[in-house]
């Protein structure tokens, strides 16, 4: 917990005990959790957090740019605590979101798009993992 007030507070955010177990969910989860999935996750805990307050601090730790705010699943958005540059595969089986690191895909022709200023991208795939 130590470690989570830290990053709070590196990140300028006052540490309460609501927000240091919004950041635990988001930050020490292996998903890509909605903001519903993590209300559920804090309530139980704190059984008193409102929904509002949980929507309202993922939005904040967007703000202050400890994690990234993506829409990957037909209009919900997913918070995703890896904040560099990857990009996500999604099984359409299980819907479940899997980094894809940067490097492991190669992008080529954004310069060819003239007229635009590119801030960032990132590749999208859909399919099915393999088993076995």
């Amino acid at each position: 917990m130590k470690e989570i007030i830290a990053l709070l507070r590196r990140h300028g955010i006052q540490a309460t005990p609501q927000r240091i177990a919004i950041a635990e969910c988001v930050l020490k989860a292996d998903a890509h959790p909605t903001a519903d999935a993590v209300w559920e996750a804090v309530k139980r805990a704190h059984p008193t957090v409102s929904r509002a307050t949980v929507y309202n601090t993922l939005h904040l730790f967007c703000e202050r740019n400890m994690i990234k705010s993506q829409i990957l699943k037909e209009g919900i958005a997913v918070f995703d605590r890896n904040t560099g540059p990857h990009h996500h595969f999604i099984d359409e089986g299980t819907g479940e979101i899997i980094d894809i690191p940067w490097e492991s895909l190669e992008v080529i022709g954004e310069e060819s798009l003239q007229g635009f200023e590119i801030r960032e991208y990132q590749v999208v795939i859909r399919g099915r993992k393999k088993t076995g």
